[in-house]
Formats: C-alpha cells, sequence, structure tokens
C-alpha cells in the first residue's frame, strides 16, 4: 500500500469518525425535532424512529397557544427583553473593569483580582437564599430585577477573559494615545474597544447562551405567568395531574432553540478567535 493511499484511508477514517460522533452528540436534537412533528400517542410508543408517521403541525400551534390568555410570543418577548438588556450589562461592566486590572494600577489591584477569582470557585447554590432574602427585602420579588440588575456589575469569567485580550494589545498604542491627548475613557473607547471584538463576541454568545436558559433564576423571583421566560413557561406543559402535552412542549422547546442557533450561526467566527487568542501577548 502506498503512502498516499495510507493517507486517504487515514483522511477517510476521520471523517467517517468525525460524523458518527457528531450523530451520536446530535440526535438528542434531532429526535426533539422530529418528536415535535409525530402525534402525542406516536412519541413515545415509537420513540426509536426519528421519521413520524404524518406530519402534524398542529403541535406548533397548540403550543404558540400558551395558558390562559398568555401565549408563547409573550414568553419569547420576556426572554428575548431579560437576555439582551443582562447581555449588555454583563458585557459592558466586565469590559470596564477587565481594563481597569489590564491597564490601571491602583492599590489593592492584586488582591481585588484575587478575590474576583476566588468568586468564580463558590457554587451558585450557597448565594440563593442570602440573594433571595436581600431582594425579598427590597422588594424586588416578582419582579425581572433580580435577572437584570445585578449584570451590571461584572461577570468574573468575562472579566478574566477580556483582560486577558487586552493584555495582547501593545501598550504604545496606549501611550500614543496619551501623547495625542486622549484620556482614560478616550483610550478605552478608541484603542482598546476596538481590538477587543472577538472577547467581547465570545463573551456576548455566553452571556446569550446562559440567559436565554436559565431557568433556576426565574423558578425563583418570578411568580407571575405573564413574566415568565420561555425557559421556564415550558415548564407549565408538564401536568402531573393531567395529560401532559409533550408534542406541544417539544414543539415549544425547538423553537426556544432557534434563536441561539441563528447567534451560534452568525458569530461562530468570532467565538473561534476569541477562545483561540485570549491569553496570548503580543
Amino acid at each position: 500500500m502506498s503512502r498516499k493511499t495510507k493517507q486517504r484511508l487515514k483522511t477517510a477514517c476521520y471523517h467517517l469518525f468525525t460524523i458518527a460522533l457528531a450523530a451520536f452528540v446530535f440526535y438528542p436534537v434531532l429526535w426533539l425535532i422530529a418528536s415535535s412533528f409525530k402525534p402525542q400517542s406516536e412519541i413515545f410508543a415509537n420513540a426509536h424512529s426519528l421519521i413520524p408517521s404524518e406530519i402534524r403541525w398542529q403541535n406548533y400551534v397548540q403550543g404558540w397557544k400558551g395558558f390562559g390568555r398568555t401565549n408563547f410570543g409573550v414568553f419569547f418577548r420576556n426572554s428575548f427583553m431579560i437576555t439582551i438588556i443582562s447581555t449588555v450589562g454583563q458585557v459592558g461592566s466586565s469590559a470596564c473593569v477587565a481594563y481597569g486590572f489590564a491597564r490601571i494600577n491602583f492599590f489593592g489591584k492584586r488582591l481585588l483580582f484575587a478575590c474576583m477569582i476566588l468568586t468564580m470557585l463558590i457554587p451558585s447554590q450557597i448565594l440563593m437564599i442570602p440573594q433571595y432574602l436581600l431582594f425579598n427585602h427590597i422588594g424586588w420579588i416578582n419582579t425581572w430585577k433580580p435577572l437584570i440588575i445585578p449584570s451590571f456589575f461584572g461577570v468574573p469569567f468575562f472579566i478574566f477573559l477580556i483582560m486577558q485580550f487586552i493584555r495582547g494589545i501593545p501598550y504604545e498604542l496606549d501611550e500614543a494615545a496619551k501623547i495625542d491627548g486622549c484620556s482614560r475613557f478616550g483610550i478605552f473607547f478608541r484603542i482598546i474597544l476596538p481590538n477587543i471584538v472577538p472577547a467581547l463576541v465570545t463573551a456576548t454568545i455566553f452571556s446569550f447562551y446562559w440567559k436565554w436558559e436559565d431557568f433556576m433564576g426565574p423558578l425563583i423571583y418570578l411568580q407571575s405567568v405573564e413574566l415568565y421566560p420561555v425557559s421556564l413557561a415550558l415548564r407549565l406543559f408538564s401536568d402531573p395531574a393531567a395529560v401532559t402535552d409533550w408534542g406541544a412542549m417539544f414543539a415549544m422547546s425547538v423553537a426556544s432553540l432557534i434563536p441561539v442557533f441563528i447567534i451560534f450561526v452568525l458569530f461562530q467566527k468570532y467565538l473561534v478567535e476569541g477562545i483561540a487568542t485570549t491569553g496570548l501577548k503580543g
């Protein structure tokens, strides 16, 4: 067997293995999509098949109707408002804090940075009760405030990611801007931000994903159905005391995947670049 033939065989095996692995990983999503078009009686009775006996669009119609006077258009609107505002707050505040840690020398900088890193090690479950007591005391329960306002105080993971990216920008650019009369804010907006777009997009994608799929936060703080995001509204389909409408639930689950899929497809290039170049210094 020639060397060229061996190389082709190796490449073919690699691609076959990659395709098989991708199919295995993506199978649950395919099953979800297929089940959203199946009749109620066929979803679990014929669970091994990805091809429905009949295409049932009624699942999407029924699912979109929602519950009572609240349809899924309201839930999607709530999710977009919470997610977009929180994402802007998280990314914007994290970029400002990261710039301070990366470019400004001040007393206690290392201590504050160490404390910030330590907060990443604290399990979120430990903070649930203190946060709930605090938000309940100031009257934020059953509002979006506990889900949005804390986002404007930075996220340690995003701060670290963006800070490492800023460190890769030559400091000489800051010096040149100072000579031209730029202030700290001028340097940040004119020099730093245009050069950290991949890191900002990466943080934006992660923030959007995490907020969009957040279930525990809305479950703890929201009580009115009309305030529910999609992640929490899907739970309403499950009724242990009656028959669960699995078809409608799967249909709306598929619909909830569309925004995150579009975000990933549009900004995949920046996501890969932002992760690949984080931590590299110029």
